[in-house]
């Protein structure tokens, strides 16, 4: 999920770079609509389309949309759930239909099963998995920081692993 997007982390670092240090305010409005929104939804579609082509990206993809919303931090783990289990819904959804809508319906049931299951998965990754998420990575978050104020720094390794895999 992650290759494939490879060029908008590297842009991203890249405007990071650049705009940070030297406080240029256009450059400054990328940074963080792009680590919020623009990165776990490519992360999302490209999960969603390994699963299922093009369709598991678009609903992988909608699905990813609940979990960015409704948490303050980058969801690059929700988008990491959503995406595949957003595929996975809809390619289950096309193999029960298959053979049962009427020719000529085919793409309204498509575009209209794609929403609907997309619209659903946003509203259970925001208000389950987005949370759950959240409070795991706020949970490690605070591990680290007493570990650091204990002076236990090479214990910090255990919440930094695991936070990396999580946030």
């Amino acid at each position: 999920m992650i290759m494939p997007n490879i060029g908008a982390f590297i842009a991203w670092g890249i405007l990071t770079a650049i705009a940070v240090p030297t406080e240029i305010g256009m450059l400054e409005a990328f940074v963080d609509p792009m680590v919020f929104y623009l990165l776990p939804l490519l992360i999302a579609f490209a999960g969603g389309r390994m699963i299922h082509d093009f369709r598991g990206g678009v609903v992988g993809a909608t699905a990813a949309m609940g979990v960015i919303v409704a948490a303050d931090i980058p969801m690059f783990i929700g988008a990491m759930i959503m995406g595949p289990l957003g595929g996975y819904v809809i390619k289950k959804f096309d193999q029960v239909m298959d053979g049962k809508v009427r020719p000529g319906f085919e793409m309204l049931i498509n575009n209209f099963s794609a929403g609907i299951i997309g619209a659903l998965l946003a509203i259970i990754g925001s208000l389950a998995v987005g949370p759950v998420v959240q409070g795991f990575t706020v949970a490690l978050g605070a591990g680290v920081d007493a570990m650091i104020s204990i002076g236990a720094l090479p214990l910090v390794s255990l919440f930094i692993e695991p936070a990396r895999f999580f946030s």
